[in-house]
């Protein structure tokens, strides 16, 4: 990233900060929910998370290469073995042979130590995967408990919704019974009863689905308490500053850790520029025809020579693995910039939509009880007041589901900044 942007996105971040605290101060006397801390619940998720146990198998093999690579030889023994006599060939003068060698192969130069560095950056970049599958499984769970948070007030204001509709639709029958209100208008309020029955069915299948799926995250019915995170940790996080952020994200530091495995196979491919040699015993043992010995022993060797038809391959197998590395580095720090960019911006606009929401749903809700009294006296009509009261029910699910928005991107820019509140 441009260096030369560095102030300028610092100077950002704590204007957002600051807007965002003096914003979100009220957040924090909200009475808490029930449900686990969203620290708890990520713990959950993670005790659970295949891909957590798929990772940890893998790094464990790694270190276990990187063990094997310390050895003596470059690979396990190899055992020969012969045995000739004269009996095939119709011959009968005992000519037999015995003969039997061991041998192992031989590092070259530098390549046992190249080959422990390889799996150990390998090592190293699972870890970092690690962290880059806890973070991602950290964001799934917060999505996931914010649509069921979001589900679960959907519910409720349908069902403040579908009482209200309820009442007026009770008292408008009971005022065309008595002649006091038109037959049509007894209608129009059994069909706005109806459609709120109808979108409480609707929320209803959607609170199942988001706390079902919740669930399966969880491994538990649970929905975590998302309302205890406000403004106030954001101004304390350890990271603050847009490169101490970014430079802190997994995603980039295992990029980097590839990056460096990369490099460390590069080396092993020059230092594996031919076949490994052997060295080993031999032993034979003779019964011949007037043979004045019957047992040696003496040393084998094998030295395979270099070849371009081997090397070349290995070579540009190691190159195209460490430019994609170095063009996959390049493009993470890319994707994280932005990504912080994003989450900076949908903190800030999150604050301001749950401010002016939440004023827009308090107008409404009065306006709402205002229009349905006016109708109860016969100074507003039945649809104005249905009108009046359906609008308010939209404003209070518009501004709860900014105040969900609003915490989540909290919690979000928290993730970012390298914790999981």
């Amino acid at each position: 990233m441009n260096h030369t942007m560095h102030p300028i996105l610092s100077a950002a971040m704590a204007c957002a900060v600051a807007w965002v605290a003096s914003a979100g101060a009220q957040a924090q006397a909200q009475a808490p929910q029930s449900g686990p801390s969203f620290h708890e619940a990520v713990a959950m998720a993670w005790a659970i998370d295949p891909v957590r146990t798929e990772l940890q198998v893998g790094h464990h093999a790694a270190r276990a290469r990187a063990s094997a690579a310390g050895s003596w030889f470059a690979g396990g023994p190899t055992l020969s073995g012969e045995y000739m006599d004269d009996h095939m060939i119709g011959s009968n003068e005992g000519y037999t042979t015995y003969q039997g060698g061991v041998s192992v192969p031989l590092w070259l130069p530098g390549q046992g130590s190249a080959t422990q560095q390889v799996a150990s950056a390998e090592a190293a970049s699972i870890d970092e995967q690690l962290n880059v599958e806890h973070m991602a499984l950290s964001i799934r769970v917060l999505d996931a408990a914010a649509a069921a948070l979001i589900a679960r007030t959907r519910m409720d204001v349908a069902h403040i919704l579908y009482d209200a509709t309820a009442r007026m639709a009770t008292s408008a029958a009971r005022a065309v019974h008595g002649g006091e209100l038109a037959a049509t208008d007894g209608q129009m309020a059994q069909a706005a009863m109806e459609n709120a029955r109808n979108e409480l069915a609707l929320a209803q299948e959607e609170a199942e689905n988001t706390a079902t799926a919740l669930e399966v995250l969880l491994g538990r019915p649970l929905v975590p308490d998302l309302a205890r995170y406000g403004a106030g940790d954001v101004t304390h996080a350890r990271f603050i500053a847009p490169g101490d952020m970014e430079n802190n994200d997994p995603r980039l530091r295992v990029a980097h850790r590839n990056v460096e495995a990369a490099e460390a196979n590069m080396k092993l491919a020059r230092r594996s520029f031919m076949p490994n040699p052997e060295i080993g015993v031999d032993a034979i043992h003779e019964k011949q025809y007037g043979s004045p010995w019957d047992d040696r022993v003496g040393l084998n060797f094998s030295i395979p020579l270099p070849s371009e038809v081997r090397n070349t391959p290995i070579m540009s197998e190691a190159r195209n693995r460490l430019a994609a590395a170095t063009s996959q580095e390049t493009q993470a720090r890319r994707m994280v910039h932005l990504e912080m960019t994003r989450v900076r911006e949908r903190l800030i606009a999150a604050t301001t939509a749950r401010q002016a929401s939440r004023i827009a749903a308090d107008s409404m809700e009065k306006r709402a009880t205002a229009q349905e009294h006016a109708w109860r006296v016969g100074e507003a009509s039945l649809d104005t007041a249905l009108a009046a009261r359906q609008a308010a029910a939209g404003s209070q699910m518009a501004s709860a589901r900014a105040d969900v928005e609003w915490h989540v991107a909290t919690i979000r820019m928290l993730i970012a900044t390298g914790i999981v509140p």
